[in-house]
């Protein structure tokens, strides 16, 4: 009985998480936009993809996203690094203030991003927002990238470096293999991050540089149009094979590895 209530419970609790979305998927596909159901159709995803806004705005967001997102990952990892070598007391305070950025409203980052672009003079656009997402995506890195840290054996690479392996040589051969499934973590989190972001997003873009939520929140003053349904559903689709992707090549990585300790043992 007790099995069964466990089971139930989460149940619910996935059916509460998933249900809109089910919802939203489903009226994607309705002919007509209001809420009952008319008939199946695709003519909202023919008229996403004829409306320039929401395609430009969605451009925009991608590319944003990934150059925020790769700048991102690569100070976070070394930013992670310099942490985890900290002495404990140091490491400590310095943990704390790089998760001030994730705590802090996002309305008091955004505000105080616009007054510092405004005070070094800086025209809000590319530039801006690219560096205002990397501010927020940097400790979300760090935060994924100083566990794996932590599960490193030492000695392996003190053994590199006897064995004639330059520092860096050291680092990419046998730091970063063992970091790598923490550093694609805070790479997708980023990513989702700096594509879902709107407040941080709308007081440092410019006019040329509206991201999809920013365009998106402009739409919804108006009558709600299903075109929003369809670009919400290929956005969950997108990110669904994702993360399936990164799962799938994480867990043949992790038996890849239990075969060859095996092969070791032997």
């Amino acid at each position: 009985m007790k099995k069964f209530f466990s089971k139930f419970y989460v149940a619910l609790v996935l059916l509460f998480m998933y249900i809109p979305i089910f919802v939203l998927i489903a009226f994607s596909f309705n002919e007509s936009k209001g809420r009952n159901w008319t008939g199946f159709s695709f003519k909202w995803y023919g008229e996403l993809f004829h409306d320039r806004t929401i395609l430009g705005a969605l451009g925009n967001t991608v590319i944003i996203a990934v150059i925020a997102s790769l700048l991102a990952t690569v100070l976070g990892t070394f930013a992670a690094i310099g942490i985890h070598n900290m002495k404990k007391s140091t490491r400590s305070i310095v943990k704390n203030i790089n998760s001030l950025p994730l705590i802090n409203p996002e309305i008091v980052t955004g505000i105080s991003l616009m007054i510092l672009f405004s005070f070094c003079r800086i025209s809000r656009g590319f530039v801006t927002m690219i560096l205002a997402h990397i501010t927020f995506c940097v400790p979300t890195v760090v935060l994924s990238v100083l566990p794996k840290l932590r599960q490193i054996n030492k000695n392996v690479y003190e053994a590199a470096l006897d064995l004639g392996c330059t520092e860096w040589q050291a680092f990419f051969k046998v730091i970063l293999p063992e970091i790598m499934p923490g550093v694609i973590s805070g790479f997708l989190m980023s990513l989702t991050y700096s594509m879902d972001d709107f407040v941080i997003s709308y007081f440092t873009s410019g006019p040329q540089s509206q991201t999809l939520p920013i365009v998106i929140h402009s739409i919804t003053r108006k009558p709600m149009t299903p075109k929003l349904n369809a670009l919400s559903t290929l956005i969950f689709l997108v990110v669904l094979l994702v993360l399936l992707a990164s799962n799938i090549k994480s867990s043949h990585d992790e038996k890849k590895k239990k075969r060859k300790q095996k092969i070791d043992i032997v």
